[in-house]
């Protein structure tokens, strides 16, 4: 399991994000019963850099909270039985399913735990599972989708432990 951790931005917070992440993203993975080991790329940034990146990527010129970049494009969410098909959403090197990128922004983090009243580790552990379950193939486009996204990261964190407090 390859997760990457990259930070530019000064901004840290009062715990290990990095650990935090992994948690986050091998409990998805496990939740969507994924059988492959997987490599996932996440950048923690500042409002700045999302928004130049959400203005280039989505022509939305406005910071965000985090943003999704999935590599495999799933016929059914969380169907990971169609990869084998294609050996390029595969890592050569490690044999990882190359699930996709994410970005995230510690200045949203903030904001929006005091915005929500929950803790920075929550929002931060909200938005991981977010991003993933976008990186396994879920939207949040048509109402039944945004339900089942919800209820899968709530599901998550409820069994990671990581509540709102």
């Amino acid at each position: 399991m390859t997760i990457s951790v990259e930070r530019e931005t000064e901004l840290k917070l009062a715990f290990n994000e990095e650990e935090l992440i992994r948690e986050v993203v091998i409990g998805a993975l496990d939740a969507e019963q994924c059988p492959y080991e997987a490599e996932v790329n996440v950048l923690l940034t500042d409002n700045e850099a999302i928004r130049e990146i959400n203005k280039a990527e989505r022509e939305i010129d406005r910071a965000t909270d985090v943003l999704s970049f999935p590599f495999v494009d799933y016929a059914v969410p969380g169907d990971f039985s169609a990869c084998e098909e294609d050996p390029t959403l595969f890592n050569p090197e490690s044999g990882e399913l190359m699930l996709g990128d994410m970005v995230i922004s510690l200045e949203k983090v903030k904001e929006q735990a005091f915005e929500y009243g929950h803790s920075e580790k929550r929002e931060l552990a909200f938005l991981t599972a977010h991003s993933m379950y976008h990186l396994m193939g879920y939207d949040h486009e048509e109402e039944e989708g945004r339900l089942e996204m919800e209820e899968k990261q709530e599901a998550l964190l409820q069994q990671l432990g990581i509540t709102r407090d």
